[in-house]
């Protein structure tokens, strides 16, 4: 919310012609303000305010409505703070009591919004919450409320302050729906914030942080599923969801037993081709599915860019019975962390192809660089069978 923005709510000319047809000030005072009215018409502002300013009324009821007069001046002349102060005299005098008089505290809760003074704000607008003349809105007097709460950030009461404003506006708005969600969200009230979300999903289909979030609750809450159609029907509608929200997608997909499904959005993802990470996420999905030879000729691609996936390619070769193409691989591990496992998986695949002379000379590189239950048993196994042949 800009608060820069908010809209200075009294019609200046309205209180001005109202200010100049008072019945209670003194002949005295009166003709001042009505000279000084002329001018304000005239396009005199400094003078109108110079001729204000230099009155000192003896009644009290002549300076509260003096004051309000330059108040307004000043702030039509830009000059903010001397309309806060000249305008929170008037209203403060408790005198003001013509039709006008709502309308100016109005404006001075206003101004001060404007400037960010919400605390100051918030009495004056309370104030006007108990009388609201008929003529005036009173959901936007609500929503003002709500906004000074949440920038001073009184969750609960910005909560509070939207139910009045509900109550007499029951159009559903984008502004109202907003600073609810971000109170809710501070607040951790999550199915609430979920209601507020799909609303405005409804008003703008097409911005993305509000499914993004919406999907994000729904996995907070432990509602997968619902996070998983959050963000398919996204997608569906060409919302331009973020790299990472594909991804979450494709997660969501394979928890819910549909890898194939989160393999295809990953090939579909900017550098889906180029990236070795994004090439061994999608690898590793089409294995899930047990589409063997699509993750290996995956496997192969993110190899080529990042030789330490060479380890998975040549396991999976090993174990559809590639038994060649696995030892070509297997002898480009460069992972010195694996370099006993490569042995064994060596030892696999000439054990397939019955080469047990060499089988066994890698089941013992295997065993010299790390003595394992499995090297031993290949050694032992690999012994008897070429004692058997011999």
């Amino acid at each position: 919310m800009n608060i820069k923005s908010v809209v200075i709510t009294c019609t200046l000319m309205l209180c001005i012609s109202m200010s100049v047809k008072a019945q209670d000030l003194s002949q005295f005072t009166a003709g001042k303000v009505q000279r000084a009215h002329h001018l304000q018409q005239e396009d005199k502002l400094g003078e109108a305010i110079t001729l204000l300013a230099e009155l000192n009324p003896s009644r009290a009821y002549d300076k509260a409505f003096v004051k309000r007069m330059l108040g307004i001046f000043y702030w039509q002349k830009g000059n903010t703070k001397s309309s806060i102060v000249n305008l929170s005299y008037a209203v403060d005098s408790g005198l003001l009591n013509d039709e006008q008089a709502w309308v100016t505290q109005r404006m001075l809760a206003d101004i001060l919004l404007s400037e960010q003074q919400f605390t100051s704000a918030l009495p004056h607008y309370y104030t006007l919450s108990k009388n609201i003349p008929d003529n005036q809105k009173a959901d936007e007097l609500w929503l003002r409320i709500a906004q000074s709460h949440y920038q001073i950030e009184e969750w609960d009461r910005v909560l509070a302050a939207l139910k009045q404003y509900d109550r007499f506006n029951r159009k559903v708005d984008v502004q109202p729906l907003t600073i609810k969600l971000g109170a809710q969200l501070q607040l951790k009230h999550w199915k609430g914030a979920i209601t507020t979300l799909n609303g405005l999903i409804g008003l703008e289909p097409n911005k993305t942080i509000w499914w993004q979030q919406l999907a994000g609750i729904q996995i907070r809450i432990g509602r997968s599923n619902d996070a998983l159609d959050t963000l398919a029907l996204a997608k569906h509608q060409g919302v331009d969801l973020r790299q990472q929200d594909l991804k979450t997608l494709a997660q969501l997909y394979a928890q819910r037993g549909i890898p194939e499904r989160a393999a295809m959005l990953f090939s579909e993802l900017r550098g889906a081709s180029s990236d070795a990470k994004l090439l061994s996420d999608q690898a590793m999905y089409w294995q899930m599915a047990k589409e063997w030879n699509k993750a290996i000729s995956i496997w192969a691609k993110a190899a080529k860019l990042d030789n330490k996936y060479r380890w998975q390619l040549a396991q999976l070769l090993l174990q559809e019975g590639h038994y060649h193409k696995a030892l070509t691989e297997l002898e480009r591990v460069k992972d010195k962390t694996k370099r006993a496992d490569v042995e064994l998986a060596k030892v696999r695949a000439y054990y397939k192809l019955e080469d047990f002379d060499r089988a066994i000379i890698h089941a013992k590189q295997a065993n010299n660089m790390n003595s394992s239950s499995a090297s031993k048993s290949w050694i032992r196994y690999l012994s008897q069978i070429r004692d058997m042949q011999s």
